[in-house]
């Protein structure tokens, strides 16, 4: 059984997150079953925009504390969990396809990360995000140490980063991180709406311009993302991070 759901519609690819009894927080099966998905779709000529989202009540609820023993029983075990999320960013946004995001519910810490990885984003009224890294002594990945200064600046993204406080739909758009702020049974609607205009334009004027900003220009992102891999593979193995995330709760 896979943690993610594919549907292809003409030129558009939708896929899901399937992990709603856990508010399709990330596993490292979650991740491999997602790298699965959009490497997939990478190499289908006939895809030319992805629309990224989740079922249940939640797009993701970000890592798995639940899963923190399995993820750090060793060091391979750690590492292949940490690799395993930022291939996700490097599939969404070093991919050629325009990936639009719909998003709603909570999108927390790695599930905010993979909002932002998305090109453009369609957020529900009901959306609240935030980023729990410095409370549970990890830390934030999906190359948002460099998207968000490059989004908001220096200071807004430590104020997200650091503090981790919650942020609504509408805080979220006055901040410019996403670009549409609709009700709830309206998201998708709206989120392939989008999706079928882009995938109108000319697929390699587009290619070419995402490639251009997330590669060409210069190296920051990847550069972003090896980073946090090889900071975060670090945290997870600090007793901090281990005795914070005991106190993680054992509900939803």
């Amino acid at each position: 059984m896979s943690f993610v759901d594919f549907r292809k519609q003409g030129h558009i690819g939708t896929v899901t997150l399937n992990r709603p009894d856990r508010l399709n927080a990330i596993s490292t099966t979650l991740a491999s079953d997602l790298h699965d998905a959009l490497f997939a779709i990478s190499a289908d000529p006939d895809i030319r925009v992805i629309v990224l989202s989740g079922e249940g009540r939640a797009f993701c609820a970000g890592d798995d504390l639940k899963e923190f023993d399995l993820q750090t029983a060793s060091d391979a075990a750690t590492v292949r969990h940490i690799e395993a999320i930022q291939r996700i960013t490097r599939d969404l946004m070093f991919c050629d396809k325009l990936v639009v995001g719909a998003v709603h519910g909570f999108a927390v810490g790695g599930g905010f990360e993979w909002m932002l990885n998305c090109d453009l984003i369609v957020a529900s009224d009901d959306l609240v995000t935030f980023f729990p890294e410095t409370e549970w002594g990890q830390f934030p990945t999906g190359g948002v140490t460099h998207l968000l200064p490059q989004a908001i600046g220096y200071q807004q993204a430590m104020e997200l980063l650091v503090l981790g406080e919650r942020q609504t739909a509408q805080a979220l758009l006055h901040r410019g991180l996403v670009n549409w702020v609709v009700r709830r049974e309206d998201m998708m609607a709206k989120a392939l709406e989008v999706a079928g205009v882009a995938a109108a334009k000319s697929p390699f004027s587009v290619s070419r311009l995402k490639r251009l900003l997330t590669r060409d220009i210069s190296g920051g992102l990847g550069r972003a993302l090896d980073l946090e891999e090889t900071i975060t593979i670090k945290a997870f193995k600090t007793p901090e991070a281990r005795a914070r995330s005991s106190n993680f709760p054992t509900k939803n």
